[in-house]
């Protein structure tokens, strides 16, 4: 799947604020990157940091009066579609040190306020299975649409509703309370609605990471992945330090077709 990517932040500082943005997709096996451009129209200098688990990478901007963000890309998805529910469950004590943090309760995940509901719930299940069934428990148990703010997956599930951010909370929280190390991600996906940045979970089964839209609006193979990390802490598109006032945000993501141009070089 061959994706055309475009994003636009347009913001308005009343005073001086450093800020942090993480738009720019990521260049992993599994998503290539054939094209992209990031313009940062701002009179001081930027720098480029790496993201968590060095995938991807953020910018650090100075916004002073207005800072305009415009982000192209054009990306290949070469990822496989997986059948998550016939994926096994793997032993806590042998999961790689890598996918321990994301088995422990975070900021806006509190996994630990879970335990009970899930082996209630979902007690017959494991692994795959047990990954797909709670998804499946957030989507048809939340409303799609904003709900008050100042809570993660706990407030979320008193809510009943939230947007794509809090469903991945929710089911990440889910997740990490039955035993299955899930982290947050930030993504562009096609068919996202209303268009804009997209929060969807990933959960590690089987060995590997595999991607898990609780809304049930992005398919893991049309997915590009940006960041990765806890929870909204880790992965928001624009962190301000400061106050800003928003004029224009917009994301545009549109599927291309299938062929993939060919490299440059020769292949031997």
């Amino acid at each position: 799947m061959r994706l055309s990517i475009e994003s636009v932040l347009d913001y308005g500082f009343p005073l001086p604020a450093d800020v942090l943005l993480q738009i720019e997709v990521a260049a992993t096996p599994d998503q290539f990157l054939e094209a992209q451009s990031l313009v940062i129209e701002s009179d001081h200098p930027i720098r480029a940091v790496a993201g968590e688990e060095g995938i991807g990478q953020r910018c650090w901007a100075r916004g002073e009066g207005r800072l305009v963000a415009r982000y192209t890309a054009t990306v290949t998805i070469d990822r496989a579609v997986v059948r998550l529910d016939e994926l096994p469950a793997t032993p806590a004590a042998r999961l790689p040190a890598a996918t321990i943090p994301y088995l422990l309760p975070s900021r806006y995940c509190e996994a630990d306020r879970f335990d009970h509901f899930v082996r209630r719930t979902f007690g017959g299940l494991s692994g795959g299975a047990l990954a797909v069934a709670l998804a499946d428990w957030v989507r048809t148990n939340l409303e799609y649409a904003p709900a008050p703010l100042g809570g993660g997956a706990l407030h979320t599930f008193a809510e009943r509703r939230g947007v794509c951010r809090d469903y991945a909370h929710l089911l990440v929280a889910l997740a990490r309370a039955a035993g299955i190390p899930a982290r947050c991600v930030s993504v562009y996906a096609p068919g996202v609605d209303p268009p804009d940045f997209h929060a969807v979970a990933e959960v590690w089964l089987d060995g590997a990471w595999h991607l898990l839209d609780a809304t049930g609006m992005a398919r893991a193979d049309e997915m590009a992945r940006v960041g990765v990390g806890r929870d909204a802490t880790d992965i928001a598109f624009m962190t301000i330090f400061g106050a800003a006032t928003l004029w224009e945000q917009r994301v545009a993501v549109r599927r291309l077709e299938q062929e993939r141009p060919p490299r440059s070089g020769v292949d031997v």
